[in-house]
């Protein structure tokens, strides 16, 4: 493919936080890719490069503009890993921390779109056919409640989610009629409720359960619909304890803590239930707890194939969240969701606390067949566009 034009502009994320916005186009075709960062970062991601301030982009744009596009535009890629493959080794470090994992996935997400553009297929059915996956529809992660560092610890555990199954359309309409009903039952316990950085509705409980008595109570009986939380423990854990709502854990105890809640309530999926570097935790929460049980790596495996190896090999988790952003190019991503699928373990695409209006994750979803999309709750646009998308890419693949 010969790209012809290349332009990178600074944009702001829904947090107000500057981010990267990439334009690619061919003689026939143009596309925009943009990227988002997160706020509850893994030690091990790959870095997001800023300014000296911390905040802007600008460095970014300007390494793109001398040192990436001059080759994009004078070299042809023959497909999406040879891309990739020129991107990491033109950083030359280890975690993106020359070039940027921010600009380097923008461009890697730019190329895949334009690709799928000049073959004239969806960039879900492109990303299925050119990578070898089965394409099917993810059950949409709704989080619906927000706490932990996303809304300032009004909650202990950061996402309190909704999980529904079936096809995107009916799914996504059962979710947002449940997310309607919990702010009216919100509204009449405590009265106006912010709103958290995800969408969510952020509500103070003095009781862990409380949440999930809310939750369970409008989900019951309801088929293809669970609950599961991201409890973000690294952001609770201190000195090898967890503490939450002025009471001290140990792990042990916070192991019986959720095996109460999974008993009492439909929860049935546990993103990062201890510190990132607590594998001992995970894996013991793994081995007694229900086989239904899903205990998901994000912090801890950071969409990372090596760690995730890692991971796989200690049994410290059944699932695993994917962040393009964690590791910095697509080809990178694809082959960490094929060691996972490989191992047996679930994928689960997933949005940041600061997005944009680029909805590649719903792509990404059905692309490489994930267990879940996690996009956030419907009450922002730059979330609800991922779930719209979602149910575009139902219509392509009836018509």
């Amino acid at each position: 493919m010969n790209i012809e034009t290349a332009e990178v502009q600074e944009i702001l994320d829904s947090r107000g936080m500057p981010t990267v916005e990439v334009t690619l186009g061919t003689r026939v075709h143009t596309i925009t890719a943009s990227v988002p960062s997160g706020k509850s970062t893994g030690s091990k991601e790959a870095l997001e490069k800023r300014d000296a301030d911390g905040r802007g982009v600008s460095d970014v744009c300007r390494l793109l503009r001398e040192e990436i596009f001059p080759v994009l535009l004078s070299r042809e890629f023959t497909d999406q890993r040879a891309l990739d493959t020129f991107l990491i080794e033109l950083d030359g470090t280890k975690n993106k921390a020359r070039l940027g994992a921010n600009g380097m996935l923008a461009v890697s997400i730019a190329f895949a779109k334009l690709s799928a553009k000049e073959a004239g297929v969806p960039l879900w059915q492109h990303i299925a056919e050119s990578e070898t996956f089965t394409p099917s529809y993810p059950r949409l992660y709704m989080n619906v409640m927000n706490g932990g560092a996303h809304a300032d610890f009004r909650l202990p555990f950061q996402e309190y989610i909704v999980v529904v199954g079936g096809k995107p359309r009916e799914a996504y309409d059962r979710a947002k009629e449940v997310f309607k009903t919990l702010g009216d039952v919100i509204r009449a316990a405590v009265g106006e409720v912010p709103m958290g950085d995800e969408g969510g509705y952020s509500p103070q409980f003095s009781m862990l359960e409380r949440p999930f008595e809310i939750l369970n109570e409008l989900i019951h009986g309801e088929d293809e619909m669970f609950l599961a939380i991201d409890a973000a423990a690294t952001e609770f854990s201190e000195q090898g304890n967890y503490k939450m709502l002025g009471t001290t854990y140990t792990r042990a105890e916070l192991v019986d803590t959720y095996l109460a809640l999974i008993e009492k309530f439909s929860l049935r999926s546990i993103e990062d239930p201890f510190a990132e570097d607590d594998t001992e935790g995970f894996s013991n929460l793994l081995s007694c707890s229900p086989k239904d049980l899903i205990v998901v790596g994000d912090d801890l495996t950071v969409t990372n194939s090596e760690v995730l190896k890692e991971m796989i090999s200690m049994h410290a988790g059944n699932a695993l969240i994917v962040k393009p952003n964690q590791i910095g190019t697509l080809t990178e991503v694809y082959d960490t969701v094929r060691l996972a699928h490989t191992a047996g373990w679930k994928t689960i695409v997933s949005h940041r606390s600061g997005e944009t209006e680029d909805s590649f994750i719903a792509d990404l979803a059905v692309g490489v067949g994930a267990y879940g999309l996690k996009a956030g709750a419907p009450s922002q646009r730059v979330r609800a566009v991922k779930y719209e998308r979602l149910l575009a890419i139902e219509q392509e693949r009836t018509s």
